[in-house]
């Protein structure tokens, strides 16, 4: 089994019904708007999928609803984020079985583990499963950082194929390339740094703003990889203050709001989580009223080589 890891991956909101359960609907509209606009994968079960609050078995149902509606249009990868390294690689098993065709996949979650335990904890995973893996480095929200020195301990591992890096710090990208060159494929996993990452080698954007805004999102990649890069930010620029709204610790519910209010998902998050209320919705509002005033049709358009 393979994935072409290029192109861009939804981390997709996790959609509930009013009963807090996953609502086929939603998730069918959403996916759909966003296969429309050309992306090349679909995450699910990630950060900004509300995992955190996801059983196992709801996970293992998320896989195969989402697989079952991509009907092999493009790869479903499951995010990996479990406390315990038997749960992880009992989920990355029950992922494959539900029709997940990669992982991606984080280091312990809760404890803080040193180099060693983390080393440890991702070949024991990569051993449980037959699937090709991404890794997922985000040390600013979980405190473990897997360095360029340890991406190249583990380059003898191939079934780590992918990178998503979102250290924050866009300097990375230069460095892992300069370290281990093409061994990996490297994706930006942070929206206000996703376009200066694909200048710089990235291949590939986990995105998170493009549940909501499919084709903007798309638009960015394809320019920037045919070195378009002034259309590219023009239509970057436009985004950015929605971007931001991916960096932050409420970016669920900023997410999820926009995209209730262009029609591709609702508002509802579960507890702890509580959707956005008073002075804080009002400005996300605005936020996104003011892009979708301005939204650049034609140069989106141009860029999907659609009809604007």
């Amino acid at each position: 089994m393979s994935v072409n890891w290029e192109g861009v991956f939804p981390a997709v909101t996790t959609k509930f019904n009013d009963a807090l359960e996953i609502d086929a609907h939603w998730t069918e509209v959403n996916l759909e708007a966003q296969l429309a606009a050309g992306v090349a994968g679909i995450v699910v079960s990630g950060s900004l999928g509300e995992a955190s609050t996801l059983s196992m078995d709801e996970k293992a149902e998320l896989v195969e609803l989402t697989a079952k509606l991509v009907k092999g249009r493009v790869p479903v990868i499951c995010g990996i984020a479990q406390r315990t390294t038997a749960d992880a690689c009992t989920m990355s098993r029950m992922a494959e079985a539900a029709g997940a065709e990669g992982l991606m996949l984080l280091p312990p979650m809760l404890y803080t583990s040193d180099s060693r335990e983390t080393m440890t904890f991702l070949r024991t995973v990569a051993e449980a499963t037959d699937l090709p893996i991404m890794l997922y480095n985000n040390p600013v929200a979980y405190n473990v950082d897997v360095t360029p020195d340890m991406l190249l301990e583990l380059a003898d591992e191939p079934k780590f194929e992918a990178i998503k890096e979102s250290s924050d710090d866009v300097r990375r990208i230069t460095d892992i390339v300069n370290l281990v060159g093409d061994r990996y494929h490297i994706f930006t996993g942070v929206d206000n740094i996703a376009l200066e990452a694909l200048m710089l080698g990235g291949v590939g954007w986990i995105a998170g703003l493009v549940c909501a805004f499919p084709r903007e999102t798309v638009a960015i990649y394809n320019l920037a990889r045919q070195g378009r890069y002034a259309e590219a930010v023009e239509i970057y620029r436009w985004f950015m203050p929605l971007l931001h709204l991916d960096v932050s610790t409420k970016l669920v519910q900023n997410i999820k709001l926009a995209e209730a209010m262009v029609g591709l998902g609702t508002e509802t998050v579960r507890p702890p989580r509580l959707p956005l209320a008073g002075e804080e919705r009002s400005r996300v509002v605005a936020t996104i009223n003011k892009a979708l005033a301005n939204r650049p049709e034609e140069l989106v358009s141009e860029a999907l080589g659609q009809p604007c």
